[in-house]
């Protein structure tokens, strides 16, 4: 007796049913998350709190002990919260550390080593990381060892050199000693070889590009993140800078660190104008970080040349 075939039912069909919307929800939400921004917790608030309060904790100790007298900074128990001479000890510290004069002086020197030290730095630093020349890395090492001889070795000699120059008390000797750095060098060489590729330079010489147009063109935009992090660096180290300009420096032509070691010489040095002092020394670099730190932050975290 024949017997009907038995059919098998159609897997395919029941596998390529399309899924339901439960699925589908699930699937968004998966690629939402791994495509979409990380939300940050409430302890990432708590530990970045508490490391914002601590960073501003000096500045803020600075302004309150610039309020108070001599006597009550002398008192066991410091004071917390303002008082009523703040600006009378600004104005102390003002005129009596020459600050006037000392604030266009440091802005002057600070400018000036921070766009010499940005562009020779730049300069060098491509050609060690894409110019090839003889002895290339013979030189990049004696540059990097140049990083471990001690300011202090210098001193001596490189005063010698100001003397016989006659630049005593003079700002270009503050500021060519410092008008670039090895460090700078090294920074932009290491940035150089990741960021420019080779391609875009022989592509730019195949074009007629000259080397000039070629650095210009090339070169400074590829630079440029990286020209924003050292010329940051730079500034705030060449304002802070008290070693050589005590040295080179007197009260009369003064920097802003020379500057504050003028205040509080009496007998009893009053710490609440030394503070104002050291608030009106410190208020430039806020500022310039209020105006310019998005554009520092951004030339941190983008790259210059994008695929």
């Amino acid at each position: 007796m024949a017997t009907a075939p038995v059919i098998a039912p159609n897997t395919r069909e029941a596998t390529d049913d399309p899924p339901s919307g439960g699925g589908r929800r699930r699937r968004a939400g998966r690629a939402g998350r791994a495509g979409g921004h990380l939300r940050a917790g409430w302890l990432t608030y708590l530990i970045l709190t508490v490391f914002t309060v601590g960073s501003l904790f000096p500045l803020l100790w600075s302004a309150i002990a610039a309020s108070h007298t001599n006597s009550r900074l002398a008192e066991t128990t410091p004071p917390f919260w303002f008082g009523g001479r703040l600006f009378t000890n600004l104005e102390a510290a003002w005129t009596d550390a020459n600050m006037g004069t000392a604030m266009i002086n440091t802005i002057f020197v600070a400018g000036t080593v921070t766009i010499s030290t940005v562009l020779f730095a730049t300069l060098a630093g491509f050609a060690f990381a894409k110019l090839r020349f003889r002895a290339k890395n013979l030189l990049l090492l004696l540059v990097i060892g140049t990083m471990m001889v001690p300011p202090q070795l210098t001193v001596v000699p490189l005063f010698m050199a100001i003397a016989k120059l006659e630049w005593t008390n003079q700002l270009q000797a503050v500021i060519l000693p410092t008008m670039v750095s090895a460090f700078g060098v090294f920074f932009m060489r290491q940035y150089l070889v990741q960021a420019l590729p080779t391609e875009l330079i022989e592509a730019a010489r195949v074009d007629g590009a000259n080397s000039l147009r070629v650095v210009w063109h090339v070169v400074f935009p590829a630079a440029r993140p990286a020209m924003a992090v050292l010329g940051m660096l730079t500034f705030v180290a060449a304002w802070n800078e008290f070693f050589w300009p005590i040295i080179a420096l007197t009260q009369q032509n003064p920097t802003v660190q020379v500057a504050l070691t003028g205040l509080g010489q009496g007998y009893v040095p009053d710490r609440g104008v030394i503070m104002a002092g050291a608030f009106l020394g410190t208020l430039p670099l806020l500022i310039a970080f209020v105006l310019f730190g998005r554009q520092i932050v951004g030339g941190i975290m983008h790259g210059a040349l994008k695929g």
